[in-house]
């Protein structure tokens, strides 16, 4: 196997700049590993690199999906492998990027999805939409406790996809996920801060986006279906700019509840990626992250 790098860990931590370094030191490419920089036009609100911010370094499965196309893992999985491989094939590096635990797994591990049936999605989607997500929530904690313990009460997506595997396997959907096995020979470096820092960050961070125009970028979003997209309209700060458009919210409101939906965001992050003992943990503040990340990969090549 030959190795692939990752660059994980939670929103606003430094990964993309440490990933501009180490493409440029190692003669890599970066593969986006952030389900939100997926969707077309979504740049402000996720922090998409321009390509001048890029300086030069290939970026692949950006802006591959209109907003209107709900997010699929399996896909992504197929795509970002073949993009993997091609990388591969020429002789470079591939770094994958992003926050979105999920997708890494994807990636870099043996991990079958389970089928879908449109039939019991649709009827399962019907329901969310008469009753909203705290029944179907409720009824997967009968099922499947540690699923339900895993999915937000609030997401309806994932509650109905849990709902879908245990009916079409008869098996709780925890089950359909694997114990790690690697699919490519990687090393996963983790970015991380502080939290007092890194809460200071995302505070910052999300000012910078409602200067750059997040707000005209949701509108203009609109205008392309985004209300209609069962995904993207859940993203961090597009959400929340939504309920200011419709009248929900002040701006001032929006902008203090990205804020803490980015912070509370953070947190599961941190879980999900600091439960893997895999993950060389770098401290983006630290006195050298480039050098630091640079002897992990060559320490896990020896």
């Amino acid at each position: 196997m030959t190795r692939v790098v990752a660059v994980v860990g939670p929103t606003a931590a430094g990964k993309s700049a440490l990933s501009i370094a180490l493409a440029h030191a190692l003669g890599g490419e970066v593969v986006n590993v952030d389900s939100m920089q997926l969707y077309a036009g979504m740049d402000i609100g996720t922090a998409k690199l321009t390509p001048a911010e890029r300086e030069g370094v290939p970026h692949h499965l950006l802006d591959i999906w209109p907003v209107t196309e709900p997010a699929s893992v399996a896909e992504y999985q197929r795509l970002a492998r073949a993009t993997v491989d091609d990388i591969l094939a020429r002789g470079r590096v591939p770094l994958l990027v992003g926050g979105s635990g999920l997708y890494v797994r994807a990636v870099l591990e043996e991990f079958e999805f389970p089928g879908t049936d449109p039939a019991v999605r649709a009827r399962l989607e019907a329901e969310l939409a008469a009753v909203g997500p705290a029944p179907l929530h409720a009824r997967l904690a009968a099922a499947d406790p540690a699923a339900a313990a895993s999915i937000l009460p609030g997401n309806g997506r994932r509650i109905v996809r849990a709902l879908e595997v245990i009916e079409l396997t008869g098996a709780p959907f925890t089950a359909s996920l694997p114990e790690p096995r690697p699919y490519y020979d990687a090393v996963q470096l983790g970015v991380d801060l502080d939290t007092e820092l890194l809460d200071e960050r995302i505070a910052t961070r999300v000012d910078r986006m409602w200067a750059a125009g997040l707000v005209d970028e949701v509108r203009d979003l609109v205008g392309r279906g985004l209300r209609e997209g069962r995904t993207a309209s859940r993203a961090l700060g597009y959400q929340q700019v939504l309920r200011f458009l419709d009248g929900d919210w002040s701006q001032e409101q929006a902008r203090d509840e990205t804020v803490r939906a980015t912070r509370r965001f953070v947190r599961r992050q941190r879980s999900w990626f600091r439960r893997d003992p895999r993950v060389v943990w770098l401290d983006s503040a630290g006195p050298d992250p480039i050098g630091a990340a640079l002897r992990a990969v060559r320490a896990a090549r020896e």
